[in-house]
């Protein structure tokens, strides 16, 4: 997967003749490709303007660079869907890898649901059930945790599918 390069933009001209270049700046933002960066190069390290990126998703880096003037790289921050967990569910990154795995992507409801009841049921106390699904399955989680079952899940980076962690609990 090849990185997108960084949509360079040179604001010193604007700054040296006196003029403002924050509607450039917003302009060059709105032209960024799904997950490009921006390198931008100012006449002075732009601190005001960190703070407005970062409500717009973007880390930044900045460092000076020849003749008092300073580069500053842009990059959308990485979000990650945050994690569910049921109640009881202690540190779900200690669990152990899982035993059974379920691509339920294709399936209408409830048909992921009971799935994975009955895969649950199939499984040691203990052991741990992956399943990916096509939505958040809010009918389950009561399910899972009725039976004394844990679970942790949140949506794949691109939104379209749902992970499930399920960690079978003592009978």
């Amino acid at each position: 997967m090849s990185e997108i390069s960084p949509k360079v933009l040179d604001v010193r001209p604007i700054l040296r003749s006196g003029g403002e270049p924050f509607q450039a700046i917003m302009q060059a933002v709105q032209e960024l490709r799904p997950g490009q960066g921006l390198a931008l190069l100012a006449t002075f390290r732009p601190q005001p303007l960190f703070r407005v990126m970062e409500e717009r998703g973007f880390d930044h880096a900045a460092r000076e660079i020849d003749g008092g003037d300073w580069e500053v790289l842009f990059m959308p921050r990485e979000e990650t869907a945050p994690v569910e967990t049921s109640v009881d569910a202690d540190r779900p990154e200690t669990w152990p890898d899982p035993s059974k795995h379920l691509d339920l992507t294709d399936l209408d409801p409830p048909e992921p649901m009971v799935r994975i009841l009955a895969a649950a049921e199939a499984l040691k106390p203990g052991e741990v059930l992956f399943a990916v699904l096509a939505r958040e399955p809010l009918f389950l989680f009561p399910e899972l945790t009725k039976r004394g079952h844990q679970w942790a899940g949140n949506f794949d980076d691109t939104g379209s599918a749902y992970r499930i962690l399920v960690r079978i609990g003592e009978v």
